[in-house]
């Protein structure tokens, strides 16, 4: 599978964050000061980026204003238990984004030609999408399987649609391969995939991706139909949230 990765926002994000934390890991002690001038990045990014990961537990400021490593960079840089403490991570960054956009959110990837839900967050108010067809004969026809689909090549998306007969799910379903790989191919990165009403009347979804190494991911979310007004303004939002889950897959 080959893959056509364009970096997002979040990934420059992520990878600024993670220069941040070298630093650190590499200089205990640093302060706010040196870090700038070791890592080259603008007082007021450096600034932001050191805000978010305090919060996320990834570094801690001493009492007289140094930076040092935290517990969670420690836990998830342990080879003992740390699948455990990422599945944990990932699961609380989904329940805040659940809650700052008011959707059920998902992280799915694309794992050996499939598309996988990985982990969701969802509530008595924000309620996941019901499957009534597998998500990995649908892909076409969902905002999480435009967006996997569209960090492939050209040749593993053709792949892809030749294992999955391109089925009409609602009357809006894209039916035609031509017509969608086309959509994929024209697609910008920075722009959301959405899903209005192709997979099940009722729900629009938006997803974006989250790129991590060689591996092929999104995060996305649904709403009622009803709220589909919120559609594109929630998606910004988990678009611009995306930093901390993209670095807690990288690290």
């Amino acid at each position: 599978m080959a893959l056509k990765h364009e970096p997002t926002a979040p990934y420059h994000s992520a990878q600024d964050a993670l220069r941040v934390l070298e630093t650190v890991a590499r200089h205990s002690g640093v302060t706010d000061t040196e870090l700038a001038r070791r890592t080259g990045l603008e007082p007021e990014r450096l600034t932001a980026l050191l805000r978010m990961l305090r919060r996320e537990g990834y570094v801690e400021q001493t009492t007289d204003g140094a930076y040092v490593t935290g517990d969670a960079l420690t836990k998830l840089g342990s080879t003992d238990g740390r699948e455990q403490a990422l599945r944990e991570r990932l699961q609380r960054t989904l329940d805040r984004l659940r809650d700052s956009v008011g959707a059920a959110v998902y992280l799915s990837r694309y794992v050996d030609g499939e598309v996988r839900i990985s982990q969701y967050a969802d509530g008595p108010t924000t309620p996941v999408v019901h499957e009534w067809v597998d998500f990995r004969s649908s892909a076409h026809a969902t905002a999480i399987g435009k967006s996997l689909l569209g960090q492939l090549d050209h040749n593993s998306r053709r792949e892809h649609l030749s294992r999955h007969k391109m089925a009409r799910l609602t009357s809006r379903t894209i039916t035609s391969d031509k017509l969608l790989l086309s959509r994929l191919e024209t697609q910008p990165p920075t722009v959301p995939h959405l899903d209005l009403q192709e997979y099940a009347v009722g729900t629009v979804c938006a997803a974006v991706p989250i790129t991590a190494g060689s591996a092929v991911g999104c995060l996305a979310l649904s709403l009622p139909v009803e709220h589909a007004h919120r559609l594109r303004q929630a998606a910004d939002t988990l678009n611009r949230s995306a930093t901390p889950l993209l670095l807690s897959l990288t690290i």
